[in-house]
C-alpha cells in the first residue's frame, strides 16, 4: 500500500481507505470487511453521522475497537447541524458513537444554509481542545474553497471529500488548485455505486483489457487510476472480503503514462455530471 501525506496535517495516510455509507445494509460482514481492510493497510476510514442516523458510526466502533491508534478516522457533519452550537454537539455525539476521545479529521458533509464561519469557527475550537486533528470539507467546488480561505485562510483545511470515479470526473479540474492550497482531494464511490462499467460497453471492453494484461481485476486498475495524483486518496468500500483484498491490493499499483492516457481518453470527463450526491 502506498502513503502520501494527507493535505496539511503533515500524516501520512493511505491512498486508498474505506468508505462505510450504507454498510448497516449487511452489518457483521461490514465489520468483519472493515477489520480485514485494517490488517490489508486501508486505515483510512471515513464515515458519517448522517449514515443510517449514527449506526454506521457504531459499527466503524466495533470494527476498531482496540485498534484506534492504527486508524486514521474521519467523519462528518451534516449541514443542519453546521451552526457554531450544533456543530459541538454533533461532533461530541460522534465521538461517544465512535467511542474515541478524537477524530482525525472532521468534515462539513456538504455547504448548507448556516453561515461557512460559524462552521470553521466551530472546527478551530474543536481541534483547539484536541477533540479533533484537522478538519476538511465534502462536495466543495472551487469557489467554496475561495471562500472558506476568505474566512480562515491558506493551508487550513486538510481535504476536500467529492464524487469522482471512472464516470464522473467532472472535479478533476480541482486537484492542482487541491495540490497548491496543501489539500487533500479525496474521492468517494471510486466504482460509481453500482455502475462500473461492463464488458459489453466499448470503455469496459479496454478496461477489462488493460486488467487483463496485467492480471489483475478491473476495480483495481480502476483504483489506481484515480489515486495517481500525488495528491489523492479514494475511499473504496465493501463487505465482501475478497474484494477488500483487491481494494488494498490496488494501493500497491502502479499505471504507466500510456494506460493514464487511455484510461483518460477512454473516460472522457463529463461536465454535465453532478459532483455532489448528499447521501454520500
Amino acid at each position: 500500500m502506498k502513503f502520501r501525506i494527507f493535505g496539511n496535517t503533515g500524516i501520512r495516510v493511505p491512498i486508498i481507505g474505506q468508505g462505510t455509507w450504507q454498510i448497516e445494509i449487511d452489518p457483521q460482514n461490514a465489520i468483519n470487511a472493515l477489520r480485514a481492510g485494517l490488517d490489508a493497510g486501508m486505515s483510512h476510514i471515513d464515515t458519517a453521522e448522517s449514515y443510517a442516523n449514527g449506526l454506521v458510526e457504531e459499527m466503524v466502533s466495533k470494527a476498531i475497537h482496540g485498534r484506534r491508534q492504527e486508524v486514521f478516522l474521519v467523519s462528518k457533519v451534516h449541514p443542519d447541524n453546521a451552526s457554531y452550537r450544533k456543530t459541538l454537539r454533533a461532533c461530541e455525539k460522534s465521538l461517544k458513537r465512535l467511542r474515541t476521545d478524537y477524530l482525525d479529521a472532521y468534515l462539513l458533509h456538504w455547504r448548507g444554509s448556516y453561515p461557512l464561519e460559524e462552521t470553521l469557527h466551530a472546527f478551530e475550537d474543536l481541534e483547539r481542545v484536541g477533540k479533533i486533528r484537522a478538519f476538511g470539507v465534502s462536495n466543495f467546488g472551487a469557489e467554496d474553497l475561495d471562500t472558506v480561505e476568505r474566512l480562515i485562510g491558506p493551508n487550513r483545511i486538510a481535504c476536500n471529500q467529492v464524487l469522482y470515479n471512472l464516470g464522473v470526473r467532472n472535479l478533476e479540474s480541482m486537484i492542482p488548485r487541491c495540490e497548491k492550497g496543501r489539500i487533500g482531494f479525496v474521492g468517494y464511490s471510486p466504482l460509481g455505486t453500482g455502475l462500473f462499467p461492463g464488458r459489453e460497453t466499448i470503455a469496459g471492453r479496454i478496461l477489462f483489457s488493460i486488467a487483463a494484461l496485467r492480471n489483475l481485476k478491473p476495480r483495481q486498475i480502476a483504483l489506481s487510476f484515480l489515486t495517481h495524483h500525488s495528491n489523492s486518496f479514494t475511499l473504496a468500500k465493501s463487505t465482501n472480503i475478497q474484494h477488500v483484498g483487491q481494494n488494498a491490493a490496488a494501493g500497491s499499483i502502479s499505471l504507466s503514462k500510456r494506460e493514464i492516457e487511455l484510461l483518460r481518453a477512454t473516460f472522457p470527463i463529463n461536465h454535465g455530471a453532478t459532483g455532489h450526491t448528499e447521501s454520500q
